[in-house]
């Protein structure tokens, strides 16, 4: 561990823990060559899955075998520890590997060596990568630097996600823990009602965002001003590039991955929020607050996700890099990491055991003051009533 060079003496002392294992998340966009040399040594097909087995797999037992970390780095260095250049090409190094691996891909695809189910593993590998790699775009897209926001749209494109540059950053953190986020997911509502409600709402809201943007200063939609549009094209340029080169054959599993991949982002959605909400001061919502997401300090899944699981203080400052997060003891913890919690998701019922009865708690017993899902407003509400802890004023 190397110490941070700061001036007070009780800072000088504090050392980023994590620092030299940024890198390891470089591991992940190399699946697809893990995939490859797994399956040309033991000659199992399975071994193309290598994405979904690590993520669904091996990154919950890290989380679980590895423990939690939650050292706040002093006031006083985050300055200092954000301008440290060094961090951010843990990031941009993402990028190169991330398409590399798409090409790779796209070539083993092409020569038709693969059986149709290896061939699906292989796209969902992929689609691993470009999942995670939204995550890249995400820290990168908050940034104020243009080479960094462009390299975000670089990153969705393989996804076919660039909206979520626009729709992120001013329609999820303007609306975030509210009915209207189509992002925030509600208590009582599974991922699989979540996903299309997540997707369409954050395509519609992308659009509209960008197009009130230019009717502002008097332009039309239709013009490669609009941050929606350019993004697309670049997944346009991309996928045409690499049919162009490899075939039509290929665009089956481009498809799968881009589809698997954006759905990775949106099951991390899902967690994040769920059921939380940000109470009404008149017509008014109240200010974003760390109570307003779910945190995790699992090491494994930080690592792996540029610290994307202290939610709480990148919605508090959004800029922040993530090497400067921070951990919030006022904020709603997550069982475990992310990578053990998306697991639940895709299990509604163990979901709702797991995590209905925190985020009740959470409220202090009233249910009435989580985001609950519409349909099942009324059957929560007589589920878990409104306890003696129930707060005043709540929400009839």
């Amino acid at each position: 561990m190397t110490a941070i060079a700061v001036s007070g003496p009780a800072e000088s002392s504090w050392r980023d823990g994590k620092k030299y294992l940024w890198p390891l998340g470089l591991l992940v966009p190399m699946i697809p060559w893990i995939a490859w040399g797994l399956a040309a040594a033991t000659g199992l097909g399975v071994a193309w899955f290598a994405g979904p087995i690590l993520v669904f797999g091996i990154f919950p037992f890290f989380d679980w075998a590895i423990g939690k970390d939650s050292d706040n780095p002093p006031d006083s260095v985050l300055a200092f520890l954000e301008s440290q250049r060094y961090y951010r090409w843990c990031t941009y190094l993402y990028l190169p590997l991330q398409y590399a691996g798409l090409v790779t891909a796209a070539w083993i695809w092409s020569t038709g060596r693969l059986d149709t189910v290896d061939a699906i593993g292989l796209a969902v590998s992929v689609g691993t990568v470009g999942g995670i790699g939204i995550n890249t775009a995400h820290e990168l897209g908050h940034k104020k630097d243009d080479l960094e926001r462009w390299l975000s749209k670089v990153a969705l494109a393989q996804t076919l996600y660039g909206h979520f540059y626009i729709e992120h950053n001013r329609g999820h953190h303007v609306r975030v823990a509210t009915p209207e986020d189509p992002a925030s997911s509600r208590l009582g509502e599974s991922f699989y009602r979540f996903w299309p409600r997540s997707v369409a709402g954050s395509f519609r809201s992308g659009w509209h965002l960008e197009k009130a943007r230019l009717e502002r200063s008097d332009r039309r939609p239709w013009t490669l001003r609009n941050d929606v549009l350019n993004a697309w094209a670049m997944s346009v340029a991309v996928f045409a590039a690499l049919i162009a080169v490899f075939g039509v054959r290929i665009v089956p599993y481009l498809l799968i991955q881009a589809v698997f991949g954006f759905s990775l982002l949106e099951v991390v959605n899902y967690l994040e929020h769920y059921g939380l909400l940000r109470q009404k001061n008149g017509d008014r919502y109240e200010r974003c607050a760390p109570r307003h997401s779910w945190n995790s300090n699992n090491i494994a899944s930080n690592v792996l996700l540029y610290h994307l699981q202290r939610h709480s203080d990148h919605h508090a400052n959004p800029t922040r890099r993530y090497q400067a997060l921070r951990h919030f003891d006022d904020a709603p913890e997550l069982p475990g990491g992310y990578a053990t919690m998306i697991v639940l998701a895709y299990v509604p019922p163990l979901w709702r055991k797991v995590m209905d009865p925190k985020v009740v708690a959470h409220f202090d017993g009233d249910v009435r003051l989580a985001n609950l899902q519409p349909r099942k407003r009324e059957k929560l509400i007589a589920k878990y009533g409104a306890t003696a802890g129930a707060r005043s004023g709540a929400r009839a």
